[in-house]
């Protein structure tokens, strides 16, 4: 009987043994896999970070009149990288290609107004948030568009990529519904903006700092009209590599820094006349 318990507790402990040691080399590889990926060596080799913008989309990253980049996230990376004690080096894309850009490392990260949603959290790593805005319809107020319902049947364009477009497309969703048909796709809202004023669309789907920074500064703001869609809230984030665990964490140590020390209040202020939302 004494023996009987004796090899009982041995088999116990020696089953405790396997699992701990096969979990030991399992949490090994798990780490090996994941930090072999881990760029930050190559991509901080020269104190460099290459981020990745559309750089029509005001009032994140757009060009001033003297033609240099500007704007809220153009400003806001730079500040976090400094933090890093990296330089950001800006590169223009097309926005449909973000992701791809990103993976085959001909960029190091994506900054510019980049919402977190699912279909994104896929294909890359997301920093902690650190902006939220909204989706709204933009249209002109000769279009005799008041609320959601009417625009049915009529011509709504969007950006291709962006996020407005993946929730429209979304299967049930209420908008496309009312609308019934596929949103007109853009390469740039700018460009969907300029067909809605002169008849080509009847209306934009766009995100709400988009919207007004832009019709702020229109010659005749009083002839938009901006209307609420249901789309809920966009939280914005950096988008990484999944590998990019090192640079990941730093610039989420880098954020909650400039959140602290009032560096994001400050740009926010200066873009949207209000502290950081």
């Amino acid at each position: 009987m004494i023996k009987s318990k004796i090899n009982w507790r041995r088999q116990i402990i020696g089953n405790g043994i396997v699992i701990i040691v096969l979990a030991l080399i399992g949490g090994f590889f798990w780490y090996r896999t994941v930090h072999s990926q881990d760029t930050w060596r190559q991509v901080t080799a020269d104190k460099t970070v290459v981020v990745g913008v559309d750089d029509t989309f005001v009032p994140m990253g757009f060009r001033n009149a003297q033609g240099d980049l500007v704007g809220y996230d153009v400003e806001l990376a730079r500040a976090t990288l400094k933090k890093m004690g990296l330089k950001a080096d800006f590169q223009t894309i097309d926005w449909s290609m973000k992701e791809t850009e990103l993976k085959t490392g001909h960029i190091d990260m994506i900054w510019n107004g980049y919402t977190k949603n699912a279909d994104r959290k896929k294909k890359v790593a997301f920093s902690d948030s650190y902006h939220h805005d909204q989706q709204v319809i933009v249209t002109m107020k000769n279009q005799q568009i008041n609320k959601l319902n009417d625009l049915k049947g009529k011509r709504l364009g969007a950006q291709t990529g962006s996020s407005g477009l993946l929730t429209y497309n979304e299967q049930g969703n209420s908008l496309r519904k009312t609308v019934g048909s596929d949103a007109q796709q853009y390469d740039t809202f700018d460009k969907a903006l300029n067909d809605l004023q002169v008849g080509r669309l009847n209306a934009v789907l766009i995100d709400a700092d988009y919207a007004g920074y832009y019709i702020a500064h229109e010659k005749d703001p009083e002839a938009f009209k901006t209307i609420q869609t249901n789309f809920g809230t966009d939280a914005y984030g950096v988008g990484m590599r999944k590998g990019d665990v090192t640079l990941r964490n730093k610039v989420n140590d880098a954020l909650a820094e400039a959140k602290k020390d009032g560096t994001i209040d400050k740009i926010s202020q200066k873009y949207f006349g209000t502290d950081n939302k």
